[in-house]
């Protein structure tokens, strides 16, 4: 459902508020306590000890795409050299290392360390240098150049995982004329395990969370709602491994028509004791909850 009002709520198109809060049998949406905790012991259960959960607290799941763009940002990048990249205007101006390392640490925040393969500068450069699959401005009409490579080197780049923020080896090649250099993640893909994906139709009642400073006992949670419903409070479902949270949303029973808005809000629950490092768990979706207020 939550998906479905963002892309709705560009055209805000109206909707009586029965029609905008249709939701998946699984879901917890406007569910009553008893529902909720039966609902929540069954995310719980199915979550814990499972492959998706150990990956998540001891494997390596990226919560970032490995390499969006392949720039190391210290400016903002020119249009021509974006141009450029996206046709594929890619030139080797020298010979690249063929003498690295096969395997590297990682050192994860709670400091143990884990060895995981890596790719040739070759390959990397390989895989960036191809073409975008869909060009619409071909070279060189529109202002590209050549972009020639004139060194590559083995550095670290700071990645975001459901284990925390980690320094992982990254091939930096250096780019005539520009300033920037071209990163490419040089971890092996078969090392990364894919971040879980909800089940569709399953509906996604917490969106983030974060700690309140001072009340370990409590939680911020960011949630959206829709234009006619009336939030009736945040309920939290504990174990020894898990908090499985969500937000009682009723929909009104009146006939009045409702702007089909995603609106957000902040809620704080309360729970039994501290988080620690307990994993908190979406009821409607039973995915992880990621820490951070402003994620969207």
């Amino acid at each position: 459902m939550r998906k479905l009002l963002t892309f709705l709520s560009a055209v805000l198109l109206l909707s009586s508020c029965g029609w905008l809060h249709q939701t998946s049998p699984g879901g917890s949406h406007g569910a009553s306590s008893d529902e909720f905790e039966t609902r929540a012991r069954e995310v719980a259960e199915r979550w814990q000890g499972s492959t998706d959960d150990r990956a998540w607290r001891k494997g390596f799941v990226a919560l970032e795409v490995l390499n969006p763009q392949g720039w190391n940002h210290v400016r903002r990048i020119p249009a021509w050299v974006n141009r450029s990249s996206h046709n594929g205007a890619w030139r080797l101006a020298i010979k690249l290392p063929a003498d690295s390392p096969d395997r590297a640490d990682v050192r994860w925040p709670d400091g143990e360390v884990s060895q995981v393969p890596l790719i040739s500068a070759a390959s990397a450069y390989a895989e960036f240098s191809k073409p975008a699959d869909l060009i619409e401005e071909e070279c060189p009409a529109n202002g590209c150049r050549t972009l020639r490579v004139t060194g590559a080197k083995l550095g670290k780049v700071p990645l975001e995982t459901s284990r925390g923020t980690i320094q992982v080896p990254a091939w930096l090649f250096s780019v005539e004329g520009v300033e920037q250099r071209k990163v490419h993640v040089a971890v092996d893909p078969s090392a990364v395990t894919a971040r879980p994906e909800r089940v569709q139709g399953d509906v996604e009642e917490v969106m983030a969370f974060d700690l309140v400073a001072g009340k370990p006992h409590e939680l911020l949670l960011r949630y959206g709602y829709g234009a006619c419903d009336t939030i009736h409070g945040a309920r939290a479902y504990e174990t020894d491994q898990l908090v499985v949270v969500d937000v009682d949303e009723r929909t009104s029973d009146s006939a009045e028509v409702c702007p089909a808005i995603l609106k957000t809000a902040v809620i704080t629950v309360t729970l039994a004791r501290p988080l620690g490092d307990r994993l908190v768990l979406d009821s409607g979706t039973g995915l992880p909850v990621l820490r951070g207020l402003n994620r969207r």
